[in-house]
């Protein structure tokens, strides 16, 4: 089948290389001339594990291909799936930012030849459908299409496994011939007996903001049990396999940290809130998530300052770990954009080491914070060592290693990934979340 995806951002990126994958012919759009020309190179604007590997042998292949041509990629397509931008609301508002959404619908509606299925991939807000086919009904009226929708659940870092081996794959239809289409692009999946969910549009559009809302409430949750652990004495680590090998609770996402981060759930449980508003309702639930999040930030500050004496001024501080969280380079909303800018307004220096996030650390961070070229070069002469993202090679530091080239030995583990009696064995004091 022929498939046009319009954006070569994340999701854009995964979705064609893995449509490719499955033996479509894939045609992935951009305005960004320096994107594309890199891309055709074979270099890859992200860090996902796995994708490199897959663009170039679909390339070779001859089923992917890289154009800022609009008008050649869209002649001619079955499919195109819109994959671009939908940032939180440059007002700061928490609404969508459906520009890029409109901007392409119009864009490619003049090109539309024989029957085309626009597919919103892109995370939107319910009614955005609608309104795209009326943006390309005014430009190109004689247009044979249909609009769907076709959420996305990707997790950065396992984007590739989430895309080949999905849990679900939900479509939102309202004719019988893009329905055919979207099952068509997605046959390679019933083999392995994928779940394909058909709804109508606007329950497929809400579905993505209602999962994500629901995994957010979840961190939040275990983050303000953490803290009620932390004021007790309780252990958060067995009480949380303590509930979540309850079938009806599930283990995922009952890992306490400093609270949730990235791409997807910030400004997804924001647009949520705000489409509950636009419609006379209210999400408390999902408020009081947005709430807890934000105020876990400013805790994780509190019980870093009280851990090296009540003020960091003059400490220097070692950072592992900078993205939201491992097997990515995405910095968009991680905790370390809230934690290190405070740290450092009150005197700290601030050594930091990241596996993939340097180069877009320093885009978000303020001035003043130094890189380093590894773990035990950020811990060198550091009164303390704060493990902010569990990437896995944190997972097994040399601990007596690290309290031999430390000026004080203080571990603030915000991921939990130590026990606290193996780091207290090294010398250290632990502080953990919700556990001590």
């Amino acid at each position: 089948m022929q498939i046009t995806i319009i954006g070569t951002g994340y999701v854009g990126l995964v979705t064609g290389t893995c449509f490719a994958e499955f033996g479509h012919h894939v045609i992935c759009v951009d305005k960004d001339t320096n994107k594309i020309e890199q891309l055709c190179k074979g270099a890859i604007p992200i860090y996902e594990p796995g994708l490199d590997t897959l663009v170039a042998k679909n390339v070779k292949e001859d089923r992917l291909q890289f154009t800022t041509n609009l008008e050649d990629a869209v002649r001619g397509a079955e499919a195109i799936f819109l994959a671009v931008g939908t940032p939180t609301s440059r007002r700061g508002d928490g609404y969508a930012d459906l520009t890029y959404i409109y901007q392409a619908s119009k864009e490619i509606a003049p090109h539309l030849q024989g029957y085309t299925v626009i597919i919103d991939k892109s995370t939107v807000p319910t009614g955005t459908a609608s309104q795209v086919e009326r943006i390309i009904r005014e430009s190109n009226p004689d247009a044979d299409f249909d609009v769907a929708s076709n959420p996305e659940f990707l997790r950065e870092g396992a984007a590739i496994a989430d895309f080949m081996r999905p849990d679900r794959v939900v479509i939102g239809v309202e004719t019988e011939r893009a329905e055919e289409i979207l099952r068509a692009i997605y046959q390679p999946l019933f083999l392995q007996e994928t779940p394909i969910v058909k709804t109508d549009i606007k329950t497929a559009e809400l579905t993505k903001y209602a999962a994500n809302a629901f995994l957010a409430t979840k961190i939040s949750f275990i983050n303000e049990i953490a803290l009620l652990c932390d004021t007790i004495g309780a252990d958060v680590i067995a009480l949380a396999k303590g509930i979540g090998m309850d079938g009806r609770i599930g283990a995922k996402f009952l890992h306490p940290g400093p609270g949730y981060g990235g791409s997807c759930f910030p400004k997804d449980t924001l647009a949520l809130m705000r489409i509950a508003q636009e419609h006379g309702q209210t999400l408390r639930i999902v408020e009081a998530t947005v709430e807890v999040n934000a105020a876990q930030k400013a805790k994780m500050v509190k019980k870093i300052r009280d851990a090296v004496g009540g003020s960091e001024a003059g400490k220097t501080i070692a950072v592992l770990g900078l993205t939201f969280k491992p097997e990515t380079d995405d910095m968009r909303e991680s905790p370390a954009v809230t934690i290190l800018p405070a740290l450092l307004e009150k005197g700290a220096k601030i050594k930091a080491h990241d596996p993939f996030g340097i180069e877009e650390a320093k885009k978000s961070m303020p001035a003043g914070i130094e890189y380093t070229e590894n773990a035990y070069e950020a811990c060198t002469d550091a009164d303390a060592v704060i493990l902010m993202t569990e990437w896995n090679q944190y997972r097994a530091l040399d601990l007596n290693r690290l309290a031999e080239i430390m000026r004080d030995q203080i571990f603030i583990d915000l991921r939990n990934v130590y026990t606290p009696k193996a780091v207290k064995a090294a010398g250290f004091q632990y502080i953990g979340v919700g556990r001590s």
